[in-house]
């Protein structure tokens, strides 16, 4: 497995290359729903790159930039057993410069939501996934659904700009209780954790009433009665394309949560 540390070293290897290419961005801190990715891009394609790096524009002041977690050769001996070709590992230096172009999310549906608790989140994310999408030119990228509106917004670019890449959205990974996997679960204590459950129990409840109503409001009420957290965000739902409904459309909809658990900020979703 090759370690590429600069954007001139990534483009150089994969120009070497010939065939279908499959890419994994990550932040590090790889667990199962970072290896599903891996392991869905392993069995379509030629080769496997994935990206680690922390990127600094897509957090916002006063948010966990300096203490998310970093655990780099732990991260490279699981791509390696996983079977990844090559890890592209920049750091800020090299991929920014101190007069950038930028790109900006779209004012309507990168300002909602996610975007509306974080503004400029997604200027960032859209930012470094740009550059990524042109050092490593991928054939297919690959995404977690955890992250609905992000990967909503990739896939938004990547018709804008006309990328010839495919993006595959993957499942989210859970444990066996149900908590989504995240880097930032540990950031929870022990008694925070049971009550993070309380996101993905709210989730299950939501699909199943969805069954036998449309109502939105009636569901989101029982939503409620079960979240046991320190400080709701949202609960939001939203079509495919990210547009709010005003009732349960069977195959056309997700359901989204962003609360916090002590000072940890958790999002989960469910497509029904």
């Amino acid at each position: 497995m090759k370690i590429l540390k600069t954007p001139k070293e990534a483009q150089e290897y994969r120009n070497s290359l010939k065939g279908n290419i499959g890419f994994v961005p990550t932040m590090g801190a790889l667990h199962e729903g970072h290896l599903s990715l891996i392991k869905k891009a392993r069995e379509e394609n030629d080769y496997v790159i994935v990206s680690i790096f922390v990127n600094p524009t897509q957090f916002l002041p006063g948010e966990d930039l300096d203490k998310y977690p970093r655990k780099l050769q732990a991260d490279f001996e699981i791509c390696k057993r996983a079977g990844v070709d090559a890890v592209f590992t920049p750091n800020a230096k090299n991929m920014y410069s101190d007069d950038e172009i930028l790109i900006k999310a779209p004012k309507i549906k990168g300002y909602i939501l996610e975007g509306f608790f974080r503004p400029g989140h997604f200027d960032g994310v859209l930012q470094v996934v740009n550059k990524l999408f042109n050092i490593i030119k991928p054939t297919k990228a690959y995404f977690g659904k955890k992250d609905a509106q992000q990967l909503y917004l990739i896939n938004q670019m990547v018709k804008n700009f006309f990328f010839d890449i495919e993006i595959i959205p993957v499942d989210t990974v859970r444990e066996k209780d149900g908590l989504a996997l995240s880097s930032r679960n540990v950031y929870l204590s022990t008694e925070e954790r049971k009550r993070a459950l309380s996101i993905s129990k709210a989730l299950k409840r939501a699909a199943k009433l969805s069954s036998k109503t449309d109502n939105i409001e009636e569901i989101k009420k029982e939503m409620e009665k079960i979240l046991d957290v320190d400080k709701l965000q949202y609960i939001a739902f939203v079509d495919r394309d990210f547009n709010y409904i005003n009732k349960i459309i069977p195959g056309n909809t997700i359901i989204l949560i962003a609360a916090y658990i002590g000072s940890t900020r958790l999002i989960d979703n469910i497509w029904i």
